[in-house]
């Protein structure tokens, strides 16, 4: 897909057997790819769901520089692209967008956008929304707020590491080996990129009250790359009619990635059917 700055983005689709119950949009981490969430997208498949995702720019087989963006909203003009994509032929489907860590983070801004004063023209509307561990609150130090309000402006496109360490992402030692060997991870970060981190967390929770999409938020409490407060905090915002909120207190961060995950994907199959399905179900007898 061709985003509206040029760049190419890679794009991947895994179809179920006809007729699919709806779609769901997968929206990786920070410095992965969508690569990593073939087993999510399989059992989704294999509960009647087509799957689409693609890479972030910057990230996995997709164009741009590593760890950088072109403007503060670049991710969510990507988003708003892919949807429209989907519309084209998924149009009368259930559209559930499943985010991780940034791309939770990625997927809440977006959808608090709608609930703003004057949505953005890249603001899309939404079925229901999956968070997975979202970078609500990335945990900086007063060190890096320090450079983040700085750095953005003098060296916006500047990239250095992104302080993560392979270790925190996972329990189990198989994932974290073969994250450390995939060539299509890296490290990177730049100042805009962490702005918009920093910046896209506060205005989601500032907006939460006001939501209005279904969602399913899921959270680590052993987490060390961003802070489960974060998650905390959005679970208590939003409305309480609209969110499910599940923690898994000994799980590290890629909770759809531990020995445990069997029980994460339950949850997720579980609040999709109850959620999407069985509720579209009860308005198409209604009408």
């Amino acid at each position: 897909m061709k985003t509206s700055d040029g760049l190419i983005l890679h794009t991947r689709l895994w179809r179920a057997p006809a007729p699919a119950l709806g779609t769901a949009v997968l929206v990786h981490g920070l410095g992965e790819h969508i690569g990593r969430y073939e087993h999510v997208a399989e059992h989704l498949v294999a509960q009647g769901w087509d799957v689409r995702g693609f890479d972030h720019r910057g990230h996995g087989r997709s164009g741009g520089r590593r760890g950088d963006i072109a403007q503060p909203d670049s991710l969510l003009r990507d988003l708003g692209a892919f949807i429209d994509e989907v519309r084209r032929t998924d149009a009368a489907r259930p559209l559930v967008l499943i985010g991780h860590s940034l791309g939770g983070l990625v997927v809440a801004r977006f959808v608090a956008e709608a609930v703003g004063p004057e949505p953005a023209a890249w603001s899309r509307p939404v079925d229901g929304v999956v968070l997975s561990s979202p970078a609500i609150d990335p945990g900086l130090s007063a060190v890096q707020k320090a450079l983040l309000a700085v750095a953005p402006r003098l060296l916006p496109h500047l990239c250095v590491n992104n302080g993560l360490k392979p270790e925190w992402i996972c329990n189990d030692p198989a994932v974290v080996q073969a994250y450390l060997q995939d060539p299509m991870v890296h490290d990177r970060i730049s100042g805009l990129l962490g702005r918009f981190i920093a910046d896209a967390g506060q205005l989601t929770l500032a907006r939460a009250s006001a939501w209005q999409v279904p969602t399913l938020l899921m959270w680590s409490g052993q987490d060390r790359c961003v802070s489960p407060v974060g998650s905390l905090k959005l679970s208590q915002a939003l409305p309480e009619s609209l969110c499910t909120a599940r923690a898994f207190p000994e799980l590290a961060h890629e909770i759809l990635n531990e020995r445990e995950r069997s029980e994460v994907l339950a949850q997720l199959s579980a609040w999709l059917r109850a959620t999407l399905v069985d509720a579209t179900h009860a308005q198409r007898r209604q009408a």
